[in-house]
């Protein structure tokens, strides 16, 4: 039997078609949604969604919680970047693992990295040592790894070719918002029983919801066809091809979408991870205050993920991934180095573009390769990012030996979003293409 062609591009919206009314799940400050985009796609990217916020809880609760970690298991400021490194590395077993979403299905892979990221995430609150919770988070990385990398496969293959961006963007702001409900219940630490503890055991919560996410979450239709067209059966000892055909298939697209993943993880991540023990160590600041600064600063800051996905549809991909490399280390460096009252606007602008530009790299990376790879080269991208930002965090750790280097030397790490920027005006443009033609 003949293959299917590839369809082609979804037609443009006739001028003055209006979209779907936003469900609940979508605020306002998030845009409406556009027209194109039809109910069982809202249902994929509200149940893929709500998955992801969890994940990302458990990376915001490792950022809220640093302070008291290091009370608990007595770790100095200066050996902070070598744990946190150390997590970091847990993402390195994900390479093994994701390649296998191109082989055994988008929606197994997810559900599976789903089920182990909450897991972990409920043991790390019974760590008894600094080397206990550590080996928890690493577990959870892994998972993080290959749920996220799946997560945006999923929306890549399902949403209509004019509407990518948009999909995806909404994707990355509402999980984002896991780091707002982190905050929401870390200003509440000082009443809840077991303290920081009782935090990680909020991660639960997708177990208790996991029948429903069966239930809701199919496998995409692009992979479905791809599957059923496989000329042998599957075997186990093939799931790492599409390692092999992602770098040998595509090798200057392979190259690119590693340099800039490599740059952004190596210069965003550090300025992430010590915002909570910067301004409660240096600059005084209470729980609460610190939770109003990431639940309305970083409110309005992940809408910078649909503007930059909605401005990726319309104007290209490439231009404004650019911008937004290009100012992020500016924020940085005003956050950690400028005055005490540029901390809040500091913390919008670096959430506004590095959330604006993790979002265009991870579209570049589902729409530059085939649908056999697609999984693999997502995946890729999030581990890569993670393992660079191990090296910085690991950077951190040999340059700082007092304290208050981590605020000296961590905006100087934001300057290699710079060479991730200029790489980007290399990449062939995407927008509104089909995924077969590009």
């Amino acid at each position: 039997m003949e293959p299917p062609s590839p369809r082609s591009p979804p037609p443009e919206p006739a001028p003055g078609r209006a979209g779907l009314a936003n469900p609940w799940w979508i605020p306002p400050i998030l845009g409406r949604v556009p027209a194109g985009v039809e109910r069982q796609h809202l249902s994929l990217l509200g149940a893929v969604a709500f998955a992801l916020l969890f994940e990302d809880y458990d990376l915001a609760m490792i950022t809220s919680v640093l302070p008291e970690i290091s009370t608990a298991f007595g770790v100095a400021e200066p050996d902070l970047p070598f744990y946190l490194a150390l997590v970091r590395l847990g993402s390195l077993p994900a390479l093994l693992l994701i390649p296998f979403a191109d082989r055994v299905g988008r929606r197994r892979a997810f559900l599976a990295s789903l089920l182990v990221s909450s897991l972990g995430t409920v043991a790390t609150g019974f760590a008894w040592s600094i080397e206990s919770f550590v080996a928890f988070q690493m577990v959870v990385r892994t998972a993080f790894v290959v749920g996220t990398a799946t997560a945006y496969v999923l929306i890549s293959e399902e949403f209509p070719a004019h509407r990518r961006g948009w999909g995806m963007g909404v994707l990355a702001a509402l999980g984002a918002s896991g780091y707002g409900l982190a905050a929401l219940l870390f200003s509440q630490i000082e009443h809840l029983p077991y303290g920081w503890r009782f935090l990680y055991w909020v991660g639960a919560v997708p177990l208790l919801c996991f029948p429903i996410f069966r239930r809701t979450i199919p496998e995409t239709g692009r992979f479905a066809r791809h599957s059923a067209n496989r000329k042998v059966p599957f075997r186990w000892r093939e799931a790492l091809e599409p390692l092999r055909l992602l770098v040998t298939g595509s090798p200057w697209r392979f190259l690119g979408i590693s340099v800039c993943i490599s740059a952004l993880g190596f210069a965003a991540v550090a300025p992430f991870q010590f915002t909570a023990y910067y301004t409660r160590t240096v600059l005084g600041w209470s729980p609460g205050e610190f939770a109003a600064m990431v639940i309305v600063g970083g409110g309005m800051g992940i809408v910078g993920n649909v503007v930059a996905g909605s401005l990726g549809d319309r104007i290209g991909r490439r231009w404004v991934g650019t911008g937004c490399m290009l100012g992020f280390p500016a924020f940085v460096a005003l956050f950690y180095w400028g005055p005490a009252w540029a901390v809040w606007p500091a913390w919008i602008g670096f959430v506004f573009t590095s959330s604006g530009g993790r979002m265009i790299l991870r579209a570049f990376s589902t729409e530059l390769f085939a649908t056999d790879r697609r999984g693999t080269a997502t995946g890729w991208v999030v581990l890569l990012e993670t393992l660079w930002a191990a090296g910085g965090l690991f950077l951190l750790f040999l340059v700082s030996d007092q304290e208050g280097d981590l605020a000296r030397y961590t905006p100087v790490l934001a300057l290699a979003t710079v060479v991730a920027g200029a790489v980007l005006l290399l990449f062939p443009e995407t927008r509104s293409r089909d995924l077969d033609t590009i």
